[in-house]
């Protein structure tokens, strides 16, 4: 059984992931000061707190679960602060994403319940 400090650890991984990709945007390839610094501080962030799941989870699952968030929310962010569009593969492929993550975590005998 997977402590549910290890899933909150992941949480804030994938925060910090998501903070730094949109600041990656707003850096304007690291021409803005501020947000890249951001984008430096959230990456070393979120990948410390990998390292910490990875003592639980195995790498493959914990990747699976940080960049597959990390897209799916990344894509909504895109969609309601850029104001980018998301057409119908492309909500269909962030499903499958989803879709995915379910089954590892649910199904998989790697991903230890």
């Amino acid at each position: 059984m997977i402590p549910a400090a290890t899933y909150a650890i992941l949480v804030v991984a994938i925060f910090f992931e998501v903070v730094g990709t949109t600041l990656l945007q707003q850096s304007q390839q690291f021409t803005r000061l501020l947000p890249s610094i951001g984008v430096g501080l959230s990456y070393a962030a979120s990948f410390w707190c990998l390292s910490i799941v990875l003592k639980t989870l195995p790498v493959g699952v914990t990747y699976a679960i940080w960049s597959g968030l990390g897209i799916v929310l990344l894509s909504i962010i895109g969609y309601v602060v850029f104001r980018q569009r998301l057409d119908t593969a492309a909500l269909v492929g962030l499903g499958f994403i989803v879709t995915g993550i379910l089954i590892v975590n649910l199904f998989s005998k790697a991903a230890p319940h």
